[in-house]
């Protein structure tokens, strides 16, 4: 899989910690560096790649990981899950057909960090699920705004 990843300064170190975790565990990595401060210009910049498929999903991290989810996620077509426990990492991708994640380097630590990127990695969305028409509602609002 291809995974971009982009940070904010104040996540720096652990971006580069969870992109040495992805290629080892056999991923294609895509660094979006960044030091500006304003986080939403290197989260708008991933979102759009994963949308328009120069990713296959992408991971985005800042203080808390709630202002990148929040910048991605005005993106048409970007569904970035703000995570902070395995469950969440799991969900994010079974349930929620997320394309994108965000964490905190201030909230996770870096190990609890490997850990929900191999959760989040390891799911994979369930058309036939139950979850299936609430995603289906999701994307129906966002393409006709009713």
């Amino acid at each position: 899989m291809k995974l971009a990843f982009g940070c904010d300064p104040n996540a720096t170190a652990l971006k580069r910690l969870l992109m040495t975790e992805a290629t080892e565990l056999g991923h294609e990595v895509v660094d979006y560096p960044s030091e500006d401060p304003v986080y939403a210009n290197v989260a708008i910049r991933v979102a759009q790649d994963v949308v328009a498929g120069r990713a296959d999903r992408g991971v985005l991290l800042c203080g808390t990981g709630i202002g990148v989810s929040i910048a991605a996620n005005k993106v048409p077509g970007a569904y970035c899950a703000c995570i902070t426990d395995a469950y969440q990492a799991q969900r994010a991708a079974r349930s929620n057909d997320a394309n994108l994640i965000s964490m905190g380097s201030q909230v996770v630590g870096p190990e609890t960090a490997k850990v929900l990127l191999r959760e989040y990695l390891d799911g994979v969305f369930d058309a036939a699920s139950r979850s299936a028409p609430k995603v289906d509602r999701i994307r129906d609002y966002e393409a006709t705004g009713v």
